[in-house]
């Protein structure tokens, strides 16, 4: 039979019931030219009547899980279209893919009633051949998808990225220069990009799957082996809102402050089991928590002071305002109010934790947020540690805006760690190849700007830096006066200090051969401006003679919790006469105090030796009895005297009693006195 017939006769059917191959008169197994596929809506129209002379009821249900299933029918059908184009190839020309299923489709209709296919034994090319395209044009479309969704990351990179260049090459930011970010605030995402997610992560996913559920936090991420959360009492309350700046504090509720009372009785006790005591009935209290991390960390467990540090502060956070944000840079809390120094206290510990685990970029960021909480006293000064943070992230653009914006209202330059880093930042600024010639040169000259003004407000600074690198200095440096040992003396305690303290923890960044070089050369034109006596060498001599008298408190409170050995050396004997405690080192004399710890009912402090050495053996002796009122002292100080004198004599008598002789263990075997030589 003709195609023409064929077509025909298909014409002729079309919308009725769809002819198997045994009605039009072909053998199943014979060959023969391919039946072009019929419209989808004369498809649709056959679908119903097919199915209307079967005998089975249940065999509708059948037919449509099978047409779902695609392993079930294609590959028969694709093996029968095969055979039928094998046999019609020089027939009938290229078919495109859209008409090719359908043909399959209309094959599985046509065959199904027929369950006696014959398969012939030709290589089943053309099949091949159709998976190949159909696999090829799969993987265009994934493959545009990938460049589609890699063009969108790139445009959020671009939109979420901090800087932009402007036209004196310096980078502006859009954002607040305090701006903190929630995903630099994990120290595992900068871990990633340094080693990768799986030298980071290792086995904890299959574990995070079984833990249970935790409230989610940025600061912290809370651990398996924490004890269960509950509120401990605190709470955070919005105090004022002046021009777009939030106020908030710390509150401690009744239950908290018998807690903490019982603390500080604890802590006053000298024994840290005490406090151990303490934590295990309230797991979550803030200043236990950070006074025994000061112990661990004292005893070299340095793992679990770190966990103590995280989990004081994941009980901070989950006491939070819902309106207080850790990234708008706009919510305030005062230092003066001892509820929020363990927030303070918690996050400077927790940064240099992070400092000395590898993760500068997370420290920086947090340190960002400490100066974020109270910008203008900055209680904890972490205006002195920043700089050093920003170098070592790598953080350059951020630390020179810094500089930029901060100067004309906070003097920077007068801080000597801002003086010499803000040029350091320069100079590697400089020596980044993708800037632009301009941008290169504009670096270099505010670099070596900088250092020189550095070195003449300073020249007391070069000589320890140079010996902390081991770095000889020429003859020429060594013999001159402005760098000798003159220029260490002669200034003020509050600047050595400072020196000090920017000496011993930044000196490792000065060790590259290149800075080194390139602070040489300014070194020797330093020397040049004072042998010519340039004004500014004399101005600046004046500036250190009259400023630096005496540092403010959160300088030594930075220092003391800093621990640099060089700097803690240098403190003054007011500051190293009085007890310093971890959970609140050096308190604010302005203090704004909520609550007041009750009067304890004893005061060993005016008990004589022998009434200390008798409570030490017997703690319910109380040599002075009860708290006497004033106006009764005078009166009874004869029958108290006399009461005193009875008390002692009846401790002393109990103990006498109370003391057992214990007799040496018989020997029962006398001829072994020869064991014992």
């Amino acid at each position: 039979m003709s195609r023409r017939a064929l077509r025909r006769l298909r014409g002729e059917q079309r919308g009725q019931e769809e002819p198997g191959l045994g009605e039009l008169g072909l053998d199943p197994g014979s060959e023969g030219p391919l039946l072009l596929p019929p419209p989808a809506a004369a498809r649709r129209g056959r679908r119903g009547p097919v199915r209307t002379g079967v005998s089975n009821r249940f065999e509708l249900i059948t037919a449509e899980e099978l047409e779902d299933e695609p392993p079930s029918g294609e590959e028969p059908a694709n093996a029968r279209l095969g055979e039928r184009d094998a046999a019609g190839e020089n027939n009938e020309g290229a078919v495109t893919e859209e008409t090719e299923g359908d043909g399959q489709r209309d094959g599985e209709e046509a065959e199904q009633p027929d369950q006696t296919p014959t398969l012939s034994n030709k290589p089943r090319k053309k099949k091949k051949k159709r998976k190949t395209k159909k696999t090829s044009a799969g993987e265009t479309l994934e493959d545009n998808d990938l460049e589609d969704i890699d063009s969108l990351l790139e445009k959020i990179e671009d939109t979420d990225g901090l800087s932009q260049q402007t036209q004196s090459g310096i980078i502006a930011d859009s954002r607040p220069l305090l701006y903190v970010e929630h995903r630099n605030l994990n120290p595992e995402n900068e871990l990633k990009r340094y080693f990768g997610a799986r030298a980071v992560l290792g086995d904890q996913r299959p574990r995070q799957r079984q833990r249970q559920y935790v409230r989610s936090t940025w600061l912290t991420a809370p651990k398996n082996t924490w004890p269960r959360y509950s509120k401990t009492g605190i709470a955070m309350q919005l105090v004022d809102t002046r021009r777009g700046v939030q106020y908030f504090t710390f509150e401690h509720h009744r239950e908290y402050q018998q807690v903490q009372f019982k603390f500080l009785d604890a802590v006053e006790s000298m024994d840290p089991n005490n406090i151990v005591l303490l934590l295990q009935m309230n797991p979550y209290h803030v200043d236990s928590l950070l006074q025994l991390s000061d112990v661990c960390r004292m005893q070299e467990d340095q793992e679990m002071a770190r966990d103590l540090v995280e989990r004081a502060l994941y009980s901070l956070e989950c006491a939070f305002h819902p309106v207080f944000s850790l990234t708008s840079g706009t919510c305030r809390l005062d230092y003066r109010r001892p509820e929020n120094r363990a927030f303070f206290l918690a996050l400077f510990k927790h940064l240099m934790f992070l400092e000395k685990r590898g993760c500068p970029r997370t420290a920086l960021e947090f340190c960002k947020l400490i100066l974020s909480l109270d910008p203008e006293n900055d209680p904890l000064c972490v205006l002195l540690l920043i700089d050093f943070l920003s170098l070592r992230a790598r953080e350059y653009t951020f630390l020179t805006r810094m500089f930029q914006e901060w100067e004309s209202h906070r003097n920077l330059s007068q801080l000597p760690n801002f003086a010499f880093s803000v040029p350091l930042a320069y100079f590697f600024l400089s020596q980044q190849e993708e800037r632009s010639e301009l941008e290169l040169s504009q670096a270099r000259e505010k670099a070596a700007r900088l250092i020189q003004l550095a070195l003449i407000m300073f020249p007391s600074v070069l000589m320890p830096l140079l010996d902390h690198c081991s770095v000889q200095p020429d003859a020429r440096v060594a013999s001159h006066s402005f760098f000798g040992l003159n220029a260490q003396i002669s200034q003020p305690p509050a600047l050595n200090q400072l020196t000090s303290l920017y000496v011993g923890r930044t000196h490792s960044l000065w060790k590259d051969p290149a800075v080194m070089a390139w602070l040489e050369t300014n070194v020797h034109e330093v020397l040049r401006m004072v042998d010519a006596r340039d004004p500014l060498v004399e101005e600046s001599e004046h500036k250190r003679k009259m400023r630096y008298q005496s540092a403010p408190r959160n300088i030594y409170r930075h220092v003391i919790l800093s621990e640099m050995k060089e700097a803690t050396a240098a403190l003054p004997l007011e500051v190293t006469s009085q007890p310093v405690m971890g959970f609140d080192p050096l308190p604010p004399l302005d203090s704004i105090v909520s609550y007041t710890r009750p009067e304890r009912t004893n005061h060993p402090s005016n008990e004589s030796t022998l009434s200390l050495f008798f409570r030490s053996l017997l703690p319910n002796f109380n040599l002075q009895g009860d708290i006497r009122h004033d106006g009764d002292e005078e009166a009874g100080a004869g029958q108290d005297l006399n009461q005193g004198v009875n008390r002692l004599m009846a401790a002393m008598r109990d103990m006498l009693a109370n003391i057992q002789f214990q007799e040496p263990p018989r020997d029962d075997n006398p001829e072994g006195d020869g064991d014992w030589d």
